[in-house]
């Protein structure tokens, strides 16, 4: 290798084995420059993937001033808040004063919740660095460093135990360990560096280096037994020396292919061979070493990329034992080149954690994880790594841990009560098995039987002069309206069905104006009635017609008008109704048109009220004969029950909305029911002797009009 000492080698064609600094990888900047360790950036992916293994989130960043390690922190620090990864605090401290800077440090070091934390500085600053926070009583960390000082490690510098490095990848080196264990100044008397290491090794000097002294410092005399074996200092701890070995094989590869061809070259061409220190140009040689591709004889191949070596890193876990020794056990290994989820292996039961540590294995995080049913809230102007876990809100789930936002669930699923799953939501509906279903739907066949009791009253008592006073047409058709008002409730009870949802409010609309209209063509009758008595009125040609039963079918037409309407323009359907914030979901019936429904209402409420009026105004004609008092407090009680249902039923929703619909069926009908006929049952029943026609004509009464009823 003498022949390639002049400059332009030195310049032009450096192969280094230690420099990653990661601007190196810039081709334009450095088109020539090859090193066998791998560049700076790709140990900045393998130290994120440790953390990220360990899930550990809330790290301390330290770094020495000098200007390699401070710029690599920089680049470091922009990779980890990339990543997700917090920085309690990024801290510089002077690479030639630490005790400048050590107050800071201290405090920094005892308040910290971070238990990992990272330091970029070479391997004497880091030794001074922690001999300055040894004398200090200080909770234990994780260290973290990529720096090369295994053999340099103090077995007094407690805090270091357990800690980790991200070292360089070392192969084996076949005969190296014997050559390093059988060199002393005996055997290379004339070796400057061997001399230097023993001083530094074992304080000693050669007799024929003495003169160094003063130059070294103070020494003994070595007695010639000093070995490196005892010390095992370079053999399986200084992992630069594979880099350099790698270095000398890449270039020794390179030369030979390049000097092989040149000799191909020059027999073909019948030149003399080419003289290397005359005519070798560094630039020459750049196209053989970036094709160098070699097996060391240690088996393992080797190439560059991106003229550097292959991003390999071996993970290595310092130990102090209980007898002072020092330890560097490999935990792991980093591969940036193998699949993704393969790069990073670990093997965490080799892991010896510091002792002193609170937690093993240690957990550094800002805030504890958000479990399932918790999301993550960051507060503002806070590290994303420091939030608070708020329980997931009503049909919404999170079923991992540290979950930044809930999923709504399904519009037929609704959370569980851990918010960590959707559960198929219960339909809800007015059942016959619930107590209110069952209440409903006993009153209103109490009440359709006490109807059809008192239509067969009036059956069996026709030929009466109460029943034949009261028309007994009219009655009839008004009590088996009402025995069906109580009867259609029954339709809004139980799981509805598409046939029920199509039919039930028209059912109750038509039924209920047939009803309706009956009181009032018994109000119209009795006032037209009454009118007859007088001499010479026109109202007497209408005593004996059909205008009752053309008034009751006119106004039941109206209704069912509009309900034929509703149908066609738009139906009622059955639907779920998930809009309601719960665990239910209702089956109801969409009335599809909510107009129509207020039509069908309004017109029987419109029925009503003209019932009432006329049925006011005919209150004070003679009470033997005349029932529009009873008919104007039904109509009351009417008009107040369904004035009533409308804020309720607004204000209502699902089964209790039916239920107050079946309410107000149910009382509008037993207020008709209740107010008209149960005097007249009375009289009927209880107090016969009342029902004769004398008592109901009285002395002044006509009897024309009475046998025209």
């Amino acid at each position: 290798m003498a022949h390639f000492s002049d400059i332009e080698w030195r310049k032009n064609m450096p192969i280094s084995y230690g420099a990653q600094d990661p601007v190196l990888d810039n081709g334009i900047l450095f088109p020539s420059f090859y090193r066998t360790v791998p560049s700076e950036s790709a140990q900045y992916k393998g130290l994120i993937q440790l953390l990220q293994h360990f899930s550990w989130n809330w790290v301390g960043l330290i770094a020495s001033s000098d200007e390699n390690n401070k710029k690599a922190s920089e680049e470091f620090k922009i990779e980890l808040l990339k990543n997700g990864i917090c920085i309690e605090y990024f801290h510089i401290f002077s690479s030639t004063n630490i005790a400048m800077t050590w107050g800071k440090t201290v405090q920094m070091l005892k308040y910290s919740t971070a238990q990992v934390i990272i330091i970029f500085c070479d391997k004497y600053t880091l030794i001074d660095f922690l001999h300055t926070v040894q004398l200090f009583i200080l909770p234990a960390k994780v260290w973290i460093t990529s720096s090369s000082i295994i053999s340099f490690i103090a077995p007094n510098l407690s805090p270091f135990n357990g800690s980790i490095l991200f070292s360089l990848h070392k192969g084996e080196i076949p005969g190296l360990k014997d050559f390093t264990y059988s060199v002393t100044p005996s055997t290379l008397p004339d070796n400057i560096f061997t001399a230097r290491m023993w001083h530094l090794s074992f304080g000693c000097l050669p007799s024929n280096y003495r003169m160094y002294r003063e130059t070294w410092g103070p020494s003994l005399n070595c007695t010639g037994n000093e070995t490196l074996q005892v010390l095992d200092l370079l053999y399986g701890t200084h992992r630069l020396t594979y880099a350099v070995y790698k270095a000398v094989y890449a270039m020794a590869h390179s030369l030979h292919a390049m000097l092989s061809f040149n000799k191909i070259k020059q027999l073909s061409a019948d030149r003399p061979y080419m003289n290397l220190k005359k005519d070798f140009k560094a630039s020459k040689l750049t196209q053989y070493l970036k094709n160098a591709h070699f097996t060391t004889t240690s088996g393992e191949e080797f190439h560059f990329e991106n003229r550097s070596a292959p991003p390999q890193y071996d993970i290595l876990n310092w130990i102090i034992t209980h007898d002072k020794k020092v330890l560097s056990n490999q935990i792991g290994s980093f591969d940036l080149n193998a699949p993704p989820g393969q790069q990073l292996i670990i093997n965490d039961s080799a892991i010896q954690w510091n002792q002193h540590l609170t937690e093993i294995p240690p957990r550094s995080v800002c805030s504890e994880s958000c479990l399932p049913g918790y999301r993550k809230a960051i507060p503002k102007n806070i590290h994303v790594c420091c939030y608070d876990c708020v329980r997931c809100s009503d049909g919404e789930i999170s079923n991992k841990t540290d979950m930044e936002n809930c999923v709504k669930c399904a519009e037929d699923q609704w959370s569980n009560a851990g918010r960590n799953m959707c559960i198929s939501r219960t339909i809800e509906f007015l059942s016959y098995e619930e107590a209110l279903g069952i209440s409903l739907s006993s009153i209103a066949i109490v009440f359709a039987f006490m109807t059809l009791g008192v239509l067969v009253i009036f059956i069996y008592h026709r030929d009466t002069a109460i029943v034949k006073a009261n028309n007994r047409n009219l009655s009839y058709t008004l009590l088996v309206s009402l025995t069906m008002c109580f009867l259609c409730s029954l339709l809004f009870v139980g799981c509805p069905v598409a046939l029920t949802c199509f039919f039930r409010q028209a059912a109750f609309g038509i039924i209920f104006a047939v009803a309706v209209s009956s009181v009032l063509a018994k109000t119209t009758t009795v006032v037209i009635a009454f009118k007859a008595t007088k001499p010479g009125s026109r109202a007497t040609k209408w005593l004996g017609s059909q205008v009752s039963s053309y008034l009751v079918c006119l106004s039941s037409m109206g209704e069912a008008l509009i309900c034929l309407l509703w149908f066609i323009c738009s139906p009622p359907f059955l639907e779920f109704d998930t809009h309601e914030q719960s665990d239910k979901m209702i089956l109801q019936c969409n009335e599809g048109s909510v107009t129509a429904f207020y039509f069908v209402v309004g017109y029987i409420g419109l029925l009503a009220a003209l019932s009432f009026i006329v049925a006011f105004l005919a209150r004070k004609l003679p009470d033997s004969f005349n029932e529009a008092t009873h008919i104007t407090f039904s109509m009351l009680v009417f008009c107040i029950v369904w004035l009533s249902f409308i804020p309720a039923y607004l204000s209502t929703k699902g089964k209790y909305m039916v239920a107050a619909e079946i309410f107000a069926i149910l009382a509008s009908s037993a207020g008709l029911m209740g107010c008209i006929f149960i005097p007249k049952c009375y009289i009927i029943v209880i107090r016969p002797d009342l029902n004769t026609r004398e008592r109901l004509i009285g002395k002044k009464t006509n009897q024309s009009v009475v046998d025209s009823t």
